[in-house]
């Protein structure tokens, strides 16, 4: 068996390639999709199939993970993700791609969840800003390489599910070797009577809310840029060879500040780090929405937002982290997700109607108001969770 150094890297090269599959899919899709035809609202509505399976497992997850551990939740919803992948190409129907796309999000979720939860709670808390940064640094590593694999639908269609799955593979096989571990519920009398998964989850809400406000705005952003981005990049005259070049700066660009923004949020605290993130995000997105027509300026909007803005999820979960007791992380990191998830489910859809119904407004425009409504949700209640506000 390993040591927990490598179970860690090992942990986290499987969440590498997850984001890997989930960077290639959303766009890949959307670009199959859009060369089909396909109205642009049911292309934002089909993508959102990923992020309803993860919304259909959470409630289902917590008790699992307690019962059987971290390790046989990890390989269920990574044998989903690889079966997925290699079936993708067998048939290709809205319906049947819909439910594929389901069953990815739900293997998708089980494997984020269980590894989050591994890490969160193992993790230092003096250094669970560092450590979380990495797991956050290695997904946007994977989920930047993701959108290259459209470039491969010029050899065959099917060229990107394949060396996809064949990835996730390797990574599924290597887990094996990792030793299984369960929840730690020692500090159980602490989280309050709470022993329904319902309680937990009201318990948890009240206590971290203000937190899951990051995984939705990443969500909003991640989904909306790799899901519907495309569409609208083709239609105001780009290529796809460049949007699969321009798509990925977002996450390459978050490479650079993942582990400096983890590390400051350490010192400064998670929520002063998040409103300075998001109002900062809204300019550069205003602002991109004049240059969008320029090559340079796509490039350079996507870097910005994405250095900005691409450490939202794993600032999120060590915030949420700061302010729940060690039982309540697996509710916690569910509800990270469910969070997450119902920001990626609002992207594209409202993405899709707004290139619809208002085609000479920029995309931009429409994140930018998506973003303000967060930051204004959490100013609003700056008073109320100022004690919340520090790390731990």
């Amino acid at each position: 068996m390993f040591s927990e150094k490598i179970r860690f890297w090992l942990l986290i090269s499987f969440v590498t390639i997850s984001g890997f599959s989930q960077g290639m899919l959303l766009p890949l899709l959307a670009v199959i999709l859009e060369q089909n035809s396909v109205p642009s609202s049911v292309n934002g509505l089909h993508a959102t199939g990923l992020y309803i399976g993860v919304l259909i497992a959470s409630p289902f997850m917590e008790k699992p993970l307690q019962k059987l551990g971290y390790k046989p939740i990890i390989l269920i919803g990574g044998f989903l993700v690889l079966g997925s992948l290699f079936v993708f190409p067998l048939w290709q129907a809205l319906w049947f791609w819909f439910v594929l796309r389901l069953l990815v999000g739900i293997g998708d979720h089980m494997l984020h969840f269980a590894t989050q939860t591994w890490i969160t709670s193992t993790a230092l808390p003096e250094k669970r800003g560092r450590t979380i940064a990495l797991y956050g640094l290695f997904f946007s590593l994977g989920f930047s390489l993701g959108p290259l694999m459209t470039r491969l639908l010029a050899i065959h269609e099917s060229l990107p599910f394949l060396v996809s799955a064949g990835l996730c593979s390797i990574a599924w096989i290597l887990v094996l070797f990792i030793r299984n571990e369960h929840v730690d519920l020692s500090d159980e009398v602490e989280t309050v009577e709470v022993t329904s998964s319902i309680g937990r989850f009201i318990k948890t809400g009240k206590l971290a809310w203000v937190a899951l406000l990051s995984p939705f705005a990443y969500g909003i952003l991640e989904s909306s840029l790799h899901g519907i981005f495309p569409v609208y990049g083709l239609r105001i005259g780009h290529d796809v060879d460049l949007l699969s070049l321009v798509i990925p700066f977002f996450s390459i660009a978050s490479l650079v500040t993942q582990i400096p923004l983890g590390v400051l949020s350490d010192k400064l605290g998670r929520k002063k780090m998040l409103m300075l993130l998001i109002s900062s995000g809204i300019i550069v997105f205003f602002v991109g929405a004049l240059i969008e027509h320029a090559v340079a300026g796509l490039f350079i909007t996507f870097a910005l937002a994405g250095m900005l803005l691409g450490s939202l999820y794993s600032l999120g979960v060590s915030f949420m982290a700061d302010l729940l007791p060690k039982a309540l992380l697996p509710a916690g990191n569910i509800m990270c997700g469910i969070a997450f998830s119902m920001g990626s489910i609002v992207g594209p859809y409202i993405g899709g109607q707004f290139i619809e119904l208002f085609p000479n407004l920029s995309f931009f425009h429409v994140i930018v108001v998506l973003l303000l409504v967060v930051v204004i949700a959490i100013s609003t209640r700056k008073e109320a969770q100022g004690t919340m506000s520090a790390s731990a």
